[in-house]
């Protein structure tokens, strides 16, 4: 499906100036559910499949969703600073955050697992490279919504690992993050409506 950057936005994808400028903030949440074709959907809910199993195994529904979402926003945000008018959808940075929370897990029960803990994060980091590999072949791949959801999602699945029942820490943490980016972005961000400049994934 080949859709242009003005469809895209016209459908709630992510755009810095729309976000910074116009204040509309609910573009973060609703681009994560847009995709640029078949193959981005099949791609990001393959590797949703392959890690999504476990996380939902060792974090409760509430955490992973928080995870999920909050990774996905902050990855948006990121996107945003590195590509302030280049018009950004998908999923990746979300998921790419629950790869970083089941890292995370692993590393705050690293000595519980024992032997396991070096196949386990063997398993992830093959996946983990083989979607940073797809990334880097490919231009219109946003790696930095990638990076910056991983991040996310590492300190979250750490965090929720260590303590189980103080999520209320990670999300207030993840907020303040929030606030502070989106601050920053509203001065950063081009004062005046520009072309598109594209779009990535």
């Amino acid at each position: 499906m080949n859709m242009s950057s003005e469809f895209l936005w016209s459908i709630g994808a992510s755009f810095g100036p729309s976000i910074a400028m116009d204040g509309e903030i609910w573009r973060l949440f609703s681009a994560m559910f847009l995709h640029g074709g078949a193959e981005h959907v099949f791609m990001n809910m393959l590797s949703l499949f392959l890690v999504g199993r476990s996380v939902e195994m060792i974090f409760s529904r509430v955490s992973y969703l928080s995870i999920y979402f909050i990774s996905g926003i902050i990855g948006s945000l990121v996107s945003i600073y590195f590509h302030p008018i280049t018009v950004g959808i998908g999923a990746s940075g979300a998921i790419f955050g629950i790869f970083g929370a089941v890292v995370g897990f692993a590393l705050v029960h690293r000595h519980r697992m024992h032997s396991e803990f070096k196949s386990f994060i063997n398993s992830v980091g093959i996946v983990l490279l083989l979607n940073i590999g797809i990334g880097l072949a490919f231009p219109n791949v946003d790696m930095s919504a990638h990076i910056g959801g991983m991040i996310t999602g590492l300190i979250g699945g750490a965090v929720v690992a260590k303590y189980p029942k103080k999520l209320w820490l990670f999300i207030s943490l993840a907020l303040l993050v929030m606030v502070l980016i989106y601050g920053y972005l509203v001065n950063y961000v081009p004062t005046q409506l520009p072309s598109f400049n594209g779009a990535m994934y």
